[in-house]
C-alpha cells in the first residue's frame, strides 16, 4: 500500500509495543513466582499457571498462597506496623514518593506486563493504568506529610488486608496501598488469581524505594488465600470486586469489631438528552462501556436516550461500533484488547444468550475476544438490562421526561456511578445530583482521580478510595469504654393508674397502638415508672413506610432543617425539669436534658454548615465532593445516656437530611415517647422521626435485613452488632455499630457523626472550549 493509498483510507498500521523487557523480567524470576513476606519473596510452594489471555501462552507459575502463608504475612506485618506507625508524616512521605517514583521509572515494564496479563490495550495499560497508578502514590505522599496537621491524634487501623480485582491489577493495588501506608498501616495484599505480575513486579519498587520489610507483603492465590485474609487477624479489610463476594465478606466480618471498605459492581447508567452534542456522546460512550472491554465496575452500560433522538443517536453508535479495532492488545492502534479470561468470555456469552432483546455486534478475531455488542428492544426485566455483565455489552432503551430518566437512571440494586449528556446546564446539573450514586460525570465517563473519592451506594458497597474521604477509611475511629452489662429487664405487677398514659408507638407523625398487642412495665429504682408497648416487625415495616413517604426533608434546605431543629431545641429545653424527673424515675441517673439541648443546638448549626469541597483534579472544569444524604436510618438508642443519646442520633441524623426509625432505650423508653409532643410541636413533619419500643434484640434483625432502611446504628447495650453487620449484607446497607463499646455522649465529634449520616457524590463538570 503506497503512501497516497494510506491517507485516502486513513487506515491504521499495526504498532506494537515491544515486550522484550517483560519477558527479560519473567526471566530473571525463573518465570516461578513465591510470595513477598518480610520483605524477601520466598520460595515457591505450590503452584498455579498465568496465562497470557490473548496468546493462551504460558507467562508464569504462581504460588497458592495457604493459611500459613497468609499467618506468616500477618505477622510481618504487624510487627513492621508499630515502627512505622511511630514515624513522622515527613518520613513515611518521603517512602511514598520513592514509590511514585519508582513506578514512574519502570512504567513501560509494568504497562507491559499489565497488557499480557490481562489482555488490555497498551494505551489504556500505559495511559491510564500505570499513569493513575503513580498519581495516586504522589497524592498520598501529600497526605502522609499533612496528616498530623489535618488529621491530629487519628491513628491508622494497624494491619490492613487487601484483595484487588482482575480488571485494574495495579491501579486498584495503588487505590489500597497508598492510603493504606500514608496513614501508618501495614498492609497484606492479595492480588486476583488470573492478574498477579504486576504486584509481583511491585514487590520489586516497594525494595528499591526503601519499604521497611514486612510493610507490603502480597501473597498470591485464589479464593482460598482471600477467604484465609479475610478470617485472619487483620484490623481493616478493603475489597475491590463482585457484590456476591462483597457480601460474603460482610457476613465473614460481622462482629469482629474490624475496618471494612467495600467496592463492588454496579450498572450504570448512561443519559443522553435531546440537546446533547450527539457525536460528542457517542465517543463518551465508547470510553464509558468499550474501556477495558466494558471490565470496568463504573462502565456506562445501560444507555438511555431521550426519545426525539434515539433513532439518531443508534445509527451513529452502530456506525461507530463497526469502526472499534479488536485485537493484539499490544499493538497501540487497537481499541479493545481481549478478555481476561475465557471463563469470563463464556459469562459474558452466557448472559448473551439468554437475552430477549436484538443484538448487534461489532467484529474480533478468534480467540479470548468479544466485539463491542449492543443490545436493544429491552424489557425492564431483561438480564441485560438488570444485571451486571462484566463485558463489553450496551444496554439500550429510551425515556421521554427528565423525571422518567432519572427513574430509570435509580431503577438498579447498583448505585456506583452515571453519566449525564446535555448542552443545557440547567438539565444536566438538576439530573446528576439526582442520580442516586456514588460518582457522576456531566459529559463525560470514567473520569478518575487520587484526589476524588470514589465508591458506591446501594449494592455497589460502602466507603470511599481517593480524597479525604478514602484516607479516613484507614484511621481508626475512637473508642470508648466497655458497655457494663445490660440491666435485667423485670417483670413486675403493674400499679394502676387513675388514667393509662401507657404511651404508643410514633409513625408518620401520630401515636400508633403496637400491632403486637403486647406491653410491658418500665422499672426503675423506685418501682413501676410507667409502661410502653412492645413493638414487632409490623411496627417496623409501618414506620420504614412512614420514613420512605417523607423524603421531601432529605431534599430540604439546610437552613430550614437548622430552623426546626433550633425550635426542637427550645421546647426540649421548656421542658427540661419534667425530662430529668422522668428520666431519674427509670434510671436514677443525673439529670440530661439542658446538655440534650446544647446538642441539638450544636447540630441546628451544623445543618447548613457541613459543606462539600471542590477537588483539586486534573481536568478542565470541577468535581465536586457533595455531601448527601443517606436516606432512612434506622437506629437503636442507648441505655447509658438515654435523653443524651436521643438528642445526638435525631441531630445528627436530622441534621444531614436523614430521616429516621429510632427505637427506644431499653431500660428509659419514657425518655424517647415522651418526645412525642415535643416532636409535634416543633413543626417536625410527619414520618422524619419515628420512634418504636421495643426489644433490640428482636428487633435487630428485622432493622438490619430491611430493604427500605439505607444505614443502620446501633448503640444498644444489647449484644446485637454481629446481628446488625451481618443481616446488613442482604442489600449492603451501611451500619455503625458499638461492639459492646460506649462512647462519650457529651463529645462534640461532629466529623465521626457526619461522615456516618452523609454519602460522599462525586460530579465531575467539565467546561470551557
Amino acid at each position: 500500500m503506497s503512501v497516497a493509498d494510506i491517507f485516502e483510507s486513513m487506515e491504521w498500521g499495526p504498532a506494537p509495543e515491544g515486550r522484550a523487557e517483560a519477558d527479560a523480567w519473567l526471566d530473571r524470576h525463573g518465570r516461578v513466582f513465591g510470595h513477598f513476606i518480610g520483605g524477601k519473596r520466598g520460595k515457591p510452594g505450590e503452584t498455579f499457571t498465568d496465562l497470557n489471555p490473548a496468546t493462551g501462552e504460558v507467562l508464569a507459575e504462581v504460588t497458592q498462597g495457604t493459611e500459613a502463608d497468609i499467618a506468616a504475612a500477618v505477622k510481618a506485618a504487624r510487627k513492621a506496623q508499630k515502627e512505622w506507625s511511630a514515624a513522622s508524616g515527613h518520613d513515611r512521605a518521603r517512602v511514598l514518593y520513592a514509590i511514585a517514583r519508582g513506578l514512574q521509572k519502570h512504567s513501560r515494564l509494568l504497562a507491559v506486563l499489565e497488557v499480557l496479563d490481562s489482555g488490555k490495550p497498551i494505551r489504556e495499560a500505559r495511559d491510564i493504568d500505570v499513569a493513575l497508578a503513580v498519581r495516586h502514590f504522589y497524592h498520598h505522599a501529600g497526605h502522609a506529610a499533612l496528616l498530623g496537621e489535618t488529621h491530629p491524634g487519628a491513628p491508622p487501623w494497624g494491619v490492613c488486608g487487601q484483595i484487588v480485582p482482575w480488571n485494574f491489577p495495579l491501579l486498584m493495588l495503588a487505590w489500597k496501598v497508598a492510603p493504606a501506608l500514608a496513614t501508618g498501616n501495614a498492609v497484606v495484599l492479595k492480588p486476583a488469581e488470573w492478574t498477579p505480575l504486576t504486584a509481583l513486579a511491585f514487590a520489586d519498587i516497594c525494595t528499591m524505594a526503601g519499604v521497611p520489610p514486612g510493610l507490603v507483603n502480597i501473597v498470591t492465590g485464589d479464593g482460598r488465600t482471600g477467604a484465609a485474609l479475610t478470617a485472619a487477624p487483620i484490623d481493616k479489610l478493603a475489597f475491590t470486586g463482585s457484590t456476591e463476594v462483597g457480601r460474603i465478606l460482610r457476613r465473614e466480618t460481622a462482629g469482629r469489631g474490624i475496618g471494612l471498605t467495600l467496592e463492588l459492581g454496579g450498572k450504570s447508567p448512561y443519559v443522553v438528552f435531546e440537546d446533547a452534542d450527539i457525536d460528542g456522546a457517542v465517543e463518551g460512550l465508547v470510553d464509558a462501556i468499550w474501556f477495558n472491554g466494558g471490565q470496568v465496575c463504573c462502565a456506562g452500560a445501560r444507555l438511555l436516550v431521550q426519545e426525539g433522538v434515539a433513532a439518531d443517536f443508534e445509527a451513529r453508535l452502530k456506525a461507530r461500533m463497526a469502526r472499534i479495532r479488536v485485537g493484539d492488545p499490544l499493538d497501540k492502534a487497537v481499541d479493545m484488547g481481549a478478555m481476561v479470561h475465557a471463563e469470563q468470555k463464556a459469562r459474558v456469552e452466557a448472559m448473551l444468550a439468554r437475552t430477549s432483546g436484538t443484538v448487534h455486534r461489532g467484529t474480533c478475531p478468534d480467540g479470548c475476544y468479544l466485539p463491542p455488542t449492543l443490545v436493544t428492544d429491552l424489557p425492564a426485566g431483561d438480564p441485560i438490562m438488570r444485571e451486571e455483565v462484566f463485558g463489553p455489552v450496551l444496554a439500550m432503551t429510551t425515556f421521554r421526561t427528565p423525571a422518567e430518566a432519572v427513574q430509570l437512571a435509580n431503577d438498579t440494586v447498583y448505585g456506583l456511578a452515571g453519566s449525564v449528556w446535555s448542552q443545557d446546564i440547567d438539565v444536566a446539573l438538576d439530573t446528576a445530583p439526582k442520580i442516586r450514586a456514588g460518582v457522576v460525570w456531566v459529559n463525560g465517563a470514567n473520569l478518575l482521580d487520587a484526589a476524588a473519592p470514589f465508591g458506591g451506594t446501594k449494592e455497589s458497597g460502602f466507603g470511599r478510595e481517593g480524597g479525604v474521604a478514602g484516607l479516613s477509611a484507614y484511621l481508626r475511629p475512637a473508642e470508648g469504654p466497655k458497655l457494663p452489662a445490660p440491666r435485667q429487664l423485670e417483670i413486675l405487677q403493674t400499679g394502676v393508674e387513675t388514667i393509662d398514659r401507657t404511651p404508643k408507638m410514633y409513625i408518620g407523625g401520630k401515636q400508633s397502638r403496637p400491632d403486637s398487642g403486647y406491653s410491658r412495665p418500665v422499672a426503675g429504682p423506685k418501682g413501676i415508672a410507667g409502661e410502653v408497648g412492645v413493638g414487632n416487625r409490623k411496627d417496623l415495616r409501618n414506620a420504614v413506610e412512614a420514613a420512605t413517604g417523607a423524603k421531601g426533608w432529605s431534599a430540604s434546605a439546610g437552613h430550614l432543617r437548622a430552623q426546626i431543629l433550633y425550635y426542637l431545641a427550645e421546647n426540649l429545653s421548656a421542658r427540661a425539669a419534667e425530662f430529668d424527673a422522668r428520666l431519674a424515675a427509670q434510671t436514677g441517673g443525673k439529670p440530661e436534658a439542658e446538655r440534650a439541648v446544647r446538642h441539638l443546638f450544636r447540630w441546628a448549626a451544623w445543618a447548613d454548615k457541613h459543606d462539600g469541597r471542590t477537588l483539586g483534579v486534573p481536568m478542565g472544569g470541577l468535581a465536586l465532593a457533595l455531601n448527601r444524604p443517606v436516606g432512612v436510618i434506622g437506629a437503636f438508642a442507648p441505655e447509658t445516656a438515654p435523653l443524651l443519646g436521643l438528642a445526638q442520633i435525631m441531630g445528627a441524623a436530622l441534621a444531614a437530611g436523614n430521616r429516621l426509625v429510632l427505637v427506644a432505650p431499653e431500660t428509659a423508653p419514657l425518655s424517647a415517647t415522651d418526645l412525642y409532643q415535643v416532636l409535634d410541636t416543633s413543626d417536625v413533619p410527619g414520618g422524619v422521626v419515628n420512634i418504636l419500643t421495643g426489644d433490640h434484640a428482636e428487633l435487630a434483625p428485622h432493622m438490619a435485613g430491611h430493604m427500605g432502611i439505607n444505614a443502620v446504628w446501633s448503640f444498644s447495650s444489647a449484644d446485637i452488632s454481629a446481628t446488625v453487620e451481618r443481616e446488613a449484607a442482604g442489600d449492603l446497607k451501611r451500619s455503625w455499630v458499638n461492639n459492646g463499646r460506649d462512647r462519650d455522649w457529651d463529645a462534640t465529634d461532629a466529623a465521626t457523626w457526619l461522615s456516618h449520616a452523609t454519602e460522599v457524590q462525586t460530579i465531575w463538570v467539565p467546561f470551557g472550549l
